[in-house]
């Protein structure tokens, strides 16, 4: 027993990450000026912070200096056909709404992108693995400190899991602080008699079914920034102050499972993670130190609102490089990345991590095509691939893919999005997901990869710290007939905290097979 703890005990601690993305704002200079991020008023200031540069990183961003063709800028987005843009009524409330995001601080920093950057990198080659999650879309009625805190804590403790699992560092990204914007099937949404617009995120507009609400409104981008800029101030605080302490993380998590039977595999786990714990302790192993009180934390959005993603694009004065400023990492979804449209080309010029969602639709030909466009140096760490088919297909297409970029020698992280592909409508008209087809689409991307001889790299889902009732299944016991007891989404359902954390010990005791360990039994 001393001696599967002892093992587990310091595989976890190698793989607990040991620098941190957010610093005390003072501690960052761009261009000689510390910078801070206005919150709602001109007179209130949120310190937003980044980490050193770190030596490693400047051979990465010097080879994606080498791929950003002189063409490129940017704007030159526009001279490309878009799809899923707003249409703005008012051209002038449009240039000033602009006019304002241009002036407001950066969200972020290139030192935490590079960040970002490299621990992408070493997870392309198999020593990391990336944890995304969050919210459907953010909301402007629903934003509170409370509920940042317990999405964050959700993911710190699948976090948890999943090191202990893997045995290898979690890269953790929140779908936060900038992710407003949703793509729609159909332009308008028709009630009746009455058509309006599609409600397209609050970014864009409202929810509420009426023609001001529903008006396309200019303005709403620069209130989601001053949100996001509460929102990051917020994450900064609880990643270093003491709230992403491991034990308490580990106390959290015996209450999840505490929900399960006795004996359950979830139990067992757990008590495994208890006695690495306590082992490090008892041989002298600090676990107040930062290592195991403070956390990476990065944040990522849909890139789909260019207007507003052009406008938080700066011009990095120590290295000479654009980075969209609005997150760490942004991602192109299925409906808008057309090899000849404006996202890819936006994309495609700045500094940023990037990704791209791809379903069942998706032919090996294309991805390799996407992939040139994203990431024609071929630069590890650059660009994630996030897969959501439903299992069946998965099993069926992902396979040709992974072929396509084994033979053209491509460097991309592979990512699992169990959720988009399990969407279905009850006889009842709810929106839902079932929690077992997830867990089925994830055991099927794990088979692939291992038929494949390819890295598992991450998983994306949509999800919150909160005790709703949206998916059904899972040890929260959520049916259909309970769905409308707390059905909050403005969008798509979400896996509430029980749900998501009972997805990451089932992940996690995958990956420990992986790595060679005995099953936990």
């Amino acid at each position: 027993m001393i001696k599967i703890a002892s093992v587990t005990a310091l595989l976890l601690l190698v793989a607990l990450p040991q620098g941190n993305a957010f610093t005390p704002a003072a501690s960052r200079r761009v261009g000689g000026t510390p910078l801070v991020v206005s919150a709602l008023s001109s007179t209130t200031a949120l310190p937003v912070a980044t980490s050193p540069d770190r030596s490693s990183s400047s051979s990465v961003m010097n080879d994606l200096e080498k791929f950003i063709k002189n063409d490129w800028s940017p704007g030159s987005w526009k001279d490309y056909k878009i799809s899923q843009a707003p249409k703005y009524e008012n051209e002038q409330e449009l240039n000033d709404a602009l006019a304002t995001l241009r002036k407001c601080s950066p969200l972020v920093f290139a030192g935490e992108v590079r960040s970002l950057h490299e621990q992408l990198a070493r997870a392309c080659s198999g020593q990391g693995f990336l944890l995304m999650g969050g919210d459907c879309a953010e909301a402007f009625d629903e934003f509170n400190v409370d509920h940042v805190r317990d999405t964050f804590r959700v993911l710190l403790q699948m976090a948890l899991i999943l090191t202990f699992g893997s045995s290898m560092p979690v890269i953790k990204v929140g779908r936060m602080a900038g992710q407003f914007a949703k793509p729609r099937s159909e332009p308008d949404e028709v009630r009746g008699d009455v058509a309006l617009p599609s409600y397209r995120g609050d970014i864009i507009n409202t929810e509420e079914f009426t023609p001001e609400a529903r008006r396309h409104n200019p303005f709403n981008m620069v209130r989601a920034y001053h949100q996001s800029a509460q929102t990051l101030n917020i994450l900064r605080a609880f990643s270093t102050g003491g709230y992403a302490d491991i034990s308490r993380l580990h106390a959290w998590n015996l209450d999840f499972v505490e929900q399960t039977k006795p004996g359950s595999r979830y139990r067992k786990f757990a008590d495994k993670v208890d006695e690495s714990l306590r082992f490090m302790k008892a041989i002298g192993v600090d676990t107040s130190a930062p290592a195991f009180t403070k956390t990476d934390f990065f944040v990522a959005h849909e890139c789909l609102l260019l207007p507003y993603e052009q406008a938080l694009t700066r011009l990095d004065s120590v290295t000479d490089r654009w980075y969209d400023c609005s997150g760490h990492m942004l991602w192109v979804g299925e409906r808008t990345r057309q090899l000849d449209g404006a996202h890819l080309e936006f994309v495609r010029g700045i500094g940023n991590p990037l990704a791209v969602k791809v379903s069942d639709k998706c032919s090996p030909e294309e991805l390799i095509r996407i992939v040139d466009t994203m990431n024609p140096q071929n630069i590890p760490g650059r660009l994630t691939i996030i897969v959501r088919m439903g299992a069946e297909k998965l099993r069926k297409n992902l396979p040709g893919l992974i072929r396509a970029i084994q033979r053209e020698g491509k460097s991309v992280l592979w990512v699992s999005d169990p959720v988009h592909g399990n969407t279905y409508k009850t006889d009842t008209g709810i929106k839902t997901r079932n929690f077992e087809k997830i867990r089925d689409e994830l055991r099927a991307f794990f088979d692939v990869h291992d038929e494949m001889g390819s890295h598992p790299g991450g998983i994306h889902i949509e999800m919150t710290g909160e005790d709703v009732t949206e998916c059904t299944g899972g040890v929260s016991g959520v049916t259909e007939a309970s769905l409308e007891d707390r059905y909050h989404t403005y969008c798509d359902p979400r896996l509430n905290g029980a749900q998501a954390l009972e997805l990451a010990f089932l992940v996690a005791e995958r990956m420990r097979l992986r790595t060679g360990l005995p099953p936990i039994e």
